[in-house]
């Protein structure tokens, strides 16, 4: 709740603190004293968009500091953790504004954005006029307060999340189609190019040995000469046979060497090792160049083949594999698309059906939740003069969502026989005040945590209905505060905290000023608003008379 307000240099007030309680609390004075100022204040420093000329003239800046009370579990806790802001039981708003309109502000003493002001005060503040700052007359709010009255949230999630469901089988159902008929384009592609790639069935790294085996063989005639002449000179009438005449004769002699030609023969043999592996290798070589000579042409085939296919697919030769099976999964996708779909189709069903009913249900249960609040809003308008008008909460069907099938509207009818209408369009000033208080107590539970502030909201009644609007405000302040401007003494009078904002003029420059009133300044003030400037003792009497009912 709202525990202090400290405003310097703002409009006509220079300096002024407040002090609010838990509970009722009223500001009085005349018209034009200064009370939309203490408002705009309010507003100003928790970042509400009003009017930007808010500087004292003279002052370099004017300045708002609002102090709250924040129980544990409160929801402005939950807006300081996510902005990174301190969070304790005290909350401490600060705002600054210098006369060409450039704005600062802090949070707990951390420089902070309008943005998370705004949010704060969601959550701390509520503000009820008979403009109805809030949305009590938007249609479209109509259905939430209809569901938090009613306590419908698990209902909402179930439906909320059905929904989601729905839409998630849909747009996999969608994709699938889209999937379908783009492949089914493409089909006669996918089924020939499958075709043709099975039948060349190209391995990786292929081309290559085709290639090196090509090369060879269109240059074997010119080689086999050549490779039958060093075949020769390897052999016996060559190399071969003359290491061997070269050892026998080194053999010969050796025992009488001394050991002279040992390293020789060592070498020799190696030398005769070496001679065998490269007569080998020569053999090897020499047979790869016998071949068919149809074979250089299916070779040649099948390299053009393999290069056509590349050149066609846009990939290299050795990637042809892995495109044939890339090609074969999308045709089998092709093949089971029938089946996906039908599986898809069968999930959107079940989906749809999960959500019609969830969507029922919550229904079913505001409907029931309007008769409570129809019921409630009939007990609240009686005692504020209002018995023969019909509050009516219609529940329609609406287009399916998130949020259910149903359109919610409040209406009203204010004599008997007369048709219904939307609140803003039916009530008159005053009727409109106190359908708004109604509907407020009743869609108000004990732990909002919020600050409500009326203002003027008692405009256009009197007497016996001012007092039942008192009366109302003063049930909804119980175990919480509310602050209300008001210009009715019955309201004043059954305020728990009472302040007067007066103006004074002082060497030609005017200024607000708010105090808070003693029992003796209360009588004196409600005889004012009963009386006007001049107050009689019959004023005080009858302003003692409504304090001590209060």
């Amino acid at each position: 709740m709202l525990r202090h307000l400290d405003i310097r240099d703002m409009l006509i007030i220079d300096r002024l603190e407040l002090a609010f309680q838990p509970g009722l609390n009223v500001l009085t004075g005349e018209t034009g004293a200064g009370k939309s100022i203490l408002l705009d204040a309010l507003g100003f420093v928790l970042g509400w968009r009003g009017r930007a000329d808010l500087v004292r003239a003279g002052a370099a800046q004017g300045e708002v500091v609002a102090e709250f009370q924040i129980t544990e579990g409160h929801p402005a806790r939950a807006v300081l953790e996510e902005a990174g802001l301190p969070v304790s039981d005290e909350l401490i708003l600060r705002r600054v504004n210098t006369p060409e309109g450039r704005k600062t502000a802090w949070v707990n003493d951390r420089r902070a954005s309008g943005e998370v002001l705004r949010q704060l005060s969601d959550v701390l503040v509520e503000l009820h006029g008979q403009q109805d700052d809030k949305g009590l007359l938007d249609p479209r709010n109509h259905r939430a307060m209809l569901d938090e009255f009613g306590g419908l949230q698990p209902l909402k999630a179930e439906v909320a999340e059905a929904w989601s469901a729905r839409s998630k089988a849909s747009r996999a159902l969608a994709e699938a189609e889209a999937r379908l008929a783009e492949m089914k384009s493409e089909e006669d592609y996918l089924r020939h190019a499958v075709a043709e790639l099975d039948k060349l069935d190209p391995q990786p790294g292929e081309e290559g040995e085709l290639d090196q085996r090509r090369r060879l063989m269109q240059a074997a005639e010119k080689m086999r000469e050549d490779v039958a002449r060093a075949r020769a000179a390897l052999g016996l009438e060559g190399a071969e046979g003359m290491l061997s005449d070269a050892r026998r004769w080194l053999e010969g002699v050796t025992d009488r060497a001394e050991g002279g030609l040992d390293a020789a023969l060592a070498a020799l043999e190696r030398a005769t090792v070496e001679l065998s592996e490269a007569q080998s290798a020569v053999e090897v070589f020499a047979d790869q160049l016998v071949f068919n000579p149809a074979e250089l042409e299916e070779a040649e085939e099948r390299l053009f083949a393999l290069r056509g296919l590349s050149r066609k697919h846009g990939v290299m030769a050795d990637d042809l594999s892995g495109l044939a099976d890339d090609l074969r999964t999308r045709l089998g996708q092709l093949d089971g698309g029938a089946e996906e779909i039908s599986s898809l189709a069968k999930a959107l069903q079940e989906a749809e059906a999960t959500f019609a009913a969830a969507a029922a249900r919550l229904t079913e249960a505001r409907v029931d939740a309007a008769g409570r609040l129809d019921a409630a809003m009939a007990r609240e308008l009686g005692p504020l003069k209002m018995e023969r008008a019909v509050f009516t909460t219609e529940v329609a069907p609406a287009d399916p969502g998130p949020t259910g099938t149903d359109a919610v509207t409040f209406t009203v009818a204010t004599n008997p026989g007369a048709p219904a209408g939307p609140l803003n369009r039916i009530a008159s000033g005053g009727e409109l005040s106190r359908f708004l208080l109604a509907l407020k107590v009743c869609l108000t539970h004990d732990d909002s945590g919020l600050t409500m502030i009326f203002d003027e909201i008692d405009r256009g009644v009197g007497g016996a209905t001012a007092d039942a609007v008192g009366r109302r405000l003063a049930a909804l302040a119980e175990g919480g505060q509310v602050l209300v401007v008001t210009h009715s003494p019955q309201v004043a009078a059954l305020g728990a905290h009472h302040w007067r904002v007066a103006k004074d003029v002082e060497g030609g420059v005017t200024t607000s000023r708010v105090v808070p009133l003693a029992p003796d300044d209360r009588i004196d003030e409600v005889a004012r608003m009963l009386a006007g400037d001049t107050i009689t003792d019959a004023a005080r009497d009858a302003a003692r008379a409504l304090l001590s009912g209060a």
